[in-house]
């Protein structure tokens, strides 16, 4: 499914976000860069060491990485020449501005993907695996947001993929953006 805003297409995939061959992948990562479970382990085995070790030095100058921020580093072994770390709310029954934070997530890595001047970012479904947000809401939520960077802000990007594991999710994001592209009519 592909869907145009302005001069940015947002699209989704099933599959695995460590082959993907873009200029960033996101990491869903957790709050000390370390790797970890999930598509944060896997990025960093795909990866290798590299992205380890600037995660290490990104933690040492700054500290641990706060919800709904995000950081960059090389891609390593990845197809893709560089992996923007975010770190998305743990979900706490909705209540806990887990919304806002996870909005923030995807603007904040866009938002380094455009300082960057990059033209394509794969994104996958942050926070509805160990940190337990519900996919339908994690969906609308992911989905408004690129929405929203695409029609105000976007500049350089022109390719925004959401690389989703599985069909569950893939037809959750689907709706999201069918929905949405439906009420703004684009």
């Amino acid at each position: 499914m592909i869907v145009k805003v302005k001069k940015t297409a947002i699209s989704l995939v099933t599959g695995d976000i460590t082959l993907q061959k873009t200029d960033a992948i996101v990491n869903a990562a957790n709050s000390g860069l370390m790797g970890g479970s999930g598509v944060d382990g896997a990025i960093h085995r795909a990866g290798g060491p590299a992205i380890l070790e600037e995660c290490k030095k990104i933690v040492a100058e700054q500290g641990r990485l706060p919800a709904g921020k995000a950081v960059i580093t090389s891609g390593g072994n990845l197809a893709a020449r560089y992996v923007i770390h975010t770190v998305g709310p743990v979900w706490r029954g909705g209540n806990d501005n887990e919304a806002e934070i996870l909005a923030s997530a995807y603007l904040e890595s866009l938002r380094l993907a455009e300082k960057r001047n990059l033209t394509c970012i794969s994104f996958p479904s942050i926070s509805t695996g160990a940190y337990g947000y519900p996919l339908k809401a994690a969906a609308a939520v992911a989905v408004a947001a690129v929405v929203k960077f695409a029609e105000e802000e976007a500049v350089s990007i022109k390719e925004i993929v959401f690389v989703l594991f599985g069909e569950v999710a893939y037809s959750e994001y689907a709706r999201a953006l069918e929905k949405i592209s439906q009420q703004r009519y684009f």
